[in-house]
């Protein structure tokens, strides 16, 4: 790990860092760079993403090649409606001398790709959605803490609903971030193509290692933070919410219910990391702006007028960031 003399220049070894990160996974991973970007913050902010899109986009390779780039440990959990909770984060056995051993399951690395989380019943979800937030697993009475950093990428697929077991809202509020992944522009599906169907691989560097990450996300809590930028941020998020002196008119005829005081927190805390990749050494507004959809994507629940008026959450959002809603 490099030293740095002060927060100043560890900014500017982040960003140069960060820079290299992103070089080394677009050798393998071509086109999604605000995602990639997007899962380096949430990483930077020690929290976890939910990825959403429809199956051959890559999203395993993606992560798979994040971790790689990261030097972490990285595992793969398939939810399936038979999955138990001892499947993800282990069981006890008896050993040789007739005594039980606590064998770890796969919830025990890094990254954690929970591929296709809403195909499992929700006791299984509650068994890693109770890692993420606190960070430790307690089996027969006994506590086990995971090892820092801890990230979990989960899955969905937004076209098969048969079979599923959708995330509670109360659920969804621990992921940072909602991604949507979308399909390759045509230049970018050739490129994939050509590179993958021919004898050209290419693999990722190390461009940070573990003590690195868990470095610079201590370096995002002592990131200062303009009083503009935390009066934005809490207005943002108060706006969402249909009937207070605070709301915003869409707020009150296009939402059922909106977001809570952790997406305020995840606005300040990703404002910060996106404005420390960039090189800049206090977020400003626009960092907030940057962040606003990933955070509130799954938190702002529509009504059915929204629905009916074909009004996303991406469209309100977009008319609460608007200069003239403040």
């Amino acid at each position: 790990m490099k030293l740095y003399s002060n927060d100043v220049e560890a900014i500017d070894g982040l960003k140069n860092s960060y820079n290299i990160f992103s070089k080394e996974v677009a050798k393998v991973i071509i086109g999604q760079d605000k995602i990639v970007r997007d899962i380096f913050i949430s990483i930077l902010c020690r929290s976890h993403c939910l990825l959403i899109g429809v199956p051959g986009l890559a999203k395993t390779l993606m992560i798979n090649t994040i971790a790689s780039a990261l030097d972490l440990k990285y595992s793969r959990i398939q939810f399936t409606p038979d999955l138990m909770p001892s499947d993800i984060i282990g069981t006890e056995i008896l050993d040789e001398t007739r005594k039980f051993k606590f064998v770890k399951g796969p919830v025990f690395a890094n990254i954690i790709l929970a591929d296709e989380i809403n195909r499992t019943p929700p006791k299984t979800q509650s068994a890693l959605l109770e890692a993420m937030q606190e960070k430790t697993i307690t089996v027969s009475g006994s506590k086990y803490t995971l090892e820092e950093p801890f990230f979990v990428l989960a899955t969905q697929n937004p076209i098969e609903q048969e079979g599923t077991y959708p995330l509670p809202e109360a659920q969804l509020d621990r992921f940072m971030f909602s991604l949507w992944l979308d399909y390759p522009t045509f230049e970018q599906e050739l490129e994939i193509v050509k590179t993958t169907t021919s004898q050209q691989f290419l693999s990722p560097e190390i461009a940070l290692h573990r003590d690195d990450i868990l470095y610079f996300q201590q370096l995002m809590l002592k990131i200062p933070v303009p009083e503009a930028v935390y009066q934005y941020a809490v207005k943002l998020i108060s706006m969402t919410r249909p009937g207070n002196s605070n709301s915003h008119a869409w707020a009150n005829e296009y939402i059922s219910w909106g977001a809570g005081p952790r997406a305020s927190q995840f606005l300040i805390l990703g404002a910060k990391s996106h404005a420390a990749i960039k090189g800049k050494y206090t977020p400003d507004i626009e960092d907030v702006k940057a962040v606003a959809t990933a955070v509130l994507q799954h938190r702002i629940v529509r009504n059915y007028k929204a629905e009916a008026e074909n009004i996303s959450v991406n469209n309100i959002v977009e008319e609460l960031m608007k200069k003239d809603a403040f």
